[in-house]
């Protein structure tokens, strides 16, 4: 049987999931039995892969100092970060599902769910408060994550909702914004915190940057070619919601099809939108699309090319080959 992610780092796993939790466990403010308390640790306890975790955690091993609990700390704060990210992009795409249950919102209700999202982020900047000294500055990155470049990912994606006319740039742009830089960041501030060089840290966050670009990449393609079972959504469900992904963009190329595209529309009969989606996979849009992602893997191996004797460059290796070949 194939190791897990965590398995293949040799990380423990249930380390981080206890820091995660102890983030609203000893939340004096909050109850254990309120409604808010049971639903945070619910959704922590949903599922999820815990890449951003593990990336902190893969970061510090390219430092000199030991890793412990600050270490695990920081790497719960990323996860409850893209915890917090998750509850308001289901909100803004009307998700009813998530990792094919029940999304958040459809079991407490929307201003509940949007509440819990804005604890949850609240939340990490109080945890992240406590590294204050000038040596810790680059904490604060993931608080300026949660705070600011991750609201406006989803801003940007809302904004553009059914935009055909939105360019490449401006998905690129979104993307970076809403995954590629937490990921990025989450590998940078684990170096850090384990006294990495900053030349070092910076070779690690474009390394990030570029395996976030192609994760998100590789959604795109999933929407169009995966089953509802394996990515806990119905297929074509970001072409339902106007989410203008790599794909379409590439499918707007081709004159045939790109009415059709430009034709969908909030209400929009579901014979036009299985059309568009038989167009997509049976065109040239998907192989362009992955082959952008193709260039992104090559970029991150590229960037940290440097550090290639490094004893903890397997690591990275083992992150390349999971986010090069994942299947969901």
């Amino acid at each position: 049987m194939k190791p897990s992610l965590h398995e293949a780092l040799q990380m423990d796993i249930h380390r981080i999931n206890r820091e995660i939790e102890n983030i609203v466990k000893y939340d004096k403010d909050v109850p254990r039995t309120s409604v808010l308390a049971r639903s945070v640790l619910r959704l922590i306890r949903s599922g999820g892969k815990r890449l951003r975790p593990i990336m902190v955690i893969t970061g510090s091993r390219f430092g000199t100092a030991s890793i412990g609990r600050r270490q695990y700390q920081l790497a719960a704060a990323a996860e409850f970060i893209h915890a917090a990210s998750l509850i308001h992009d289901d909100i803004i795409d009307r998700s009813d599902l998530r990792r094919g249950a029940p999304s958040l919102h459809t079991q407490t209700g929307v201003a509940e769910a949007v509440h819990i999202g804005n604890y949850m982020s609240a939340r990490v900047v109080e945890l992240l408060s406590m590294y204050t000294a000038d040596e810790d500055r680059f904490v604060h990155d993931l608080s300026s994550i949660a705070t600011v470049q991750l609201c406006l990912g989803e801003y940007n994606q809302l904004q553009h909702a059914y935009d055909y006319d939105l360019s490449l740039e401006e998905y690129l742009e979104k993307t970076r914004c809403k995954t590629a830089q937490l990921m990025a960041t989450c590998l940078r501030v684990g170096a850090l915190s384990a006294d990495a060089d900053s030349e070092t840290a910076d070779m690690l966050y474009r390394f990030g940057e570029s395996l976030g670009m192609a994760f998100q990449i590789e959604d795109d393609i999933l929407d169009f070619t995966a089953t509802a079972a394996a990515i806990g959504k119905p297929a074509g469900s970001d072409l339902r919601r106007g989410q203008v992904t790599l794909p379409v963009l590439f499918a707007l190329e081709d004159a045939a099809l790109a009415p059709y595209i430009r034709n969908i529309h909030s209400g929009v009969a579901e014979e036009e939108i299985e059309y568009v989606l038989r167009g997509i996979r049976s065109g040239g849009a998907l192989a362009k699309t992955e082959k952008m992602r193709e260039d992104y893997l090559q970029e991150a191996m590229n960037a940290v090319s440097p550090l290639l004797s490094h004893p903890a460059f397997g690591q990275l290796e083992v992150l390349h080959r999971y986010f090069g070949g994942r299947a969901a």
